[in-house]
């Protein structure tokens, strides 16, 4: 089969034939790869960065995927040949205490689909069936591909937020790109709060207007200025910050309201905040991973009445390094989706 292989880090991945994956196992599954999107995360692995996530070289990326069974072991009943499924990129064990809690991210016994195990970028790819989820009637698997992390970590982070996105609270999103743009629909659907928008990319302010943002700022000098403005000076209730530089942290707390949250998913600066600060103003910071299996269901569901939707393009898998290129310059909008 194909597949693009890291083989060296911060060096453009190889396009190789390698062996298609069999069942190794009575719950193995393999699926054939309909749509893998194209994250951050497999910059950062490229980088060098998440050898802390179990990166070892060599490594298929790719850990959003969706397709169709391919072949499965004796033992497996989550779904048959020739079914269309979404991959849950976590491999869990069901048995310890953090899987039987729901929170199968944090797994005992943990890996990760494209991190620690290989992943989509390629033909086929091996998974355990606790990762299935089958996709409703009508929906291809390279238009929900991104749900499997983008999407499931904008749900899982909204989710939790949902009791303080109140009628007249006011939720601000920063950065509407692959994560952003679907938390900035989740705060719509799951909440009554208003929804500032925020991005230095005018291409993103306009999608997060055709989204439904309430308010979309990106252009002033100081942002954290304009939606204290909005508020009346009290500032936002609940800030998702989906950049995760210093300068994001710095700005996120400056627009944050007294007894406000503030919620990180992107990654990669220092939070840096007087404890004085956060008692006073009884501030709560928070970081987020990717969600759990039943939150990836949740997510599918809403996807499936039209709730939410994902903005993608498509490519095929031998432009990968263009792909991964043009992410890292930041001229994707949305989510990239390779097609072997």
């Amino acid at each position: 089969m194909k597949a693009a292989l890291l083989r060296a880090y911060q060096r453009p991945l190889e396009l190789v034939e390698r062996p298609e994956p069999e069942p190794s196992g009575p719950r193995s599954v393999v699926v054939r790869i309909g749509g893998a999107g194209v994250c951050a995360t497999d910059l950062h692995a490229i980088d060098g960065l998440m050898e802390a996530a179990g990166v070892k070289l060599p490594l298929v990326l790719g850990h959003e995927n969706a397709g169709w069974v391919h072949a499965a072991g004796d033992g497996v009943t989550a779904a048959a040949v020739g079914d269309a499924v979404l991959l849950y990129p976590p491999w869990s064990c069901g048995l310890c205490v953090a899987c039987r809690r729901g929170f199968d991210m944090h797994c005992e016994r943990h890996e990760f689909t494209g991190l620690s195990r290989d992943g989509g970028f390629a033909e086929y790819v091996l998974v355990d069936e606790r990762s299935l989820l089958r996709l409703p009637s009508g929906v291809e698997p390279a238009e929900v591909a991104p749900h499997a992390d983008a999407g499931i970590t904008a749900y899982h982070a909204v989710k939790k937020l949902t009791p303080r996105l109140e009628p007249g609270s006011t939720a601000a999103v920063i950065g509407v790109g692959g994560v952003g743009h679907i938390a900035l629909q989740l705060v719509l659907v799951l909440g009554a709060a208003r929804v500032v928008a925020i991005d230095t990319d005018e291409r993103r302010r306009r999608l997060a207007r055709e989204l439904g943002a309430d308010e979309v700022l990106g252009e002033q000098g100081d942002v954290a200025d304009a939606v204290r403005e909005l508020t009346g000076g009290a500032g936002a209730d609940v800030v998702l910050d989906f950049v995760g530089t210093d300068e994001s942290h710095a700005t996120s707390l400056r627009m944050l309201a007294r007894r406000g949250l503030y919620s990180i998913v992107g990654y990669g600066g220092t939070v840096s905040y007087p404890s004085a600060g956060l008692v006073v103003g009884e501030t709560v910071i928070a970081g987020n991973l990717v969600g759990s299996w039943i939150d990836l269901w949740e997510l599918l569901k809403l996807h499936g009445r039209g709730d939410v939707t994902l903005r993608t393009e498509t490519h095929p898998l031998e432009a990968v390094n263009e792909v991964l290129d043009r992410l890292r310059e930041g001229e994707i909008t949305g989510r990239a989706v390779l097609i072997p």
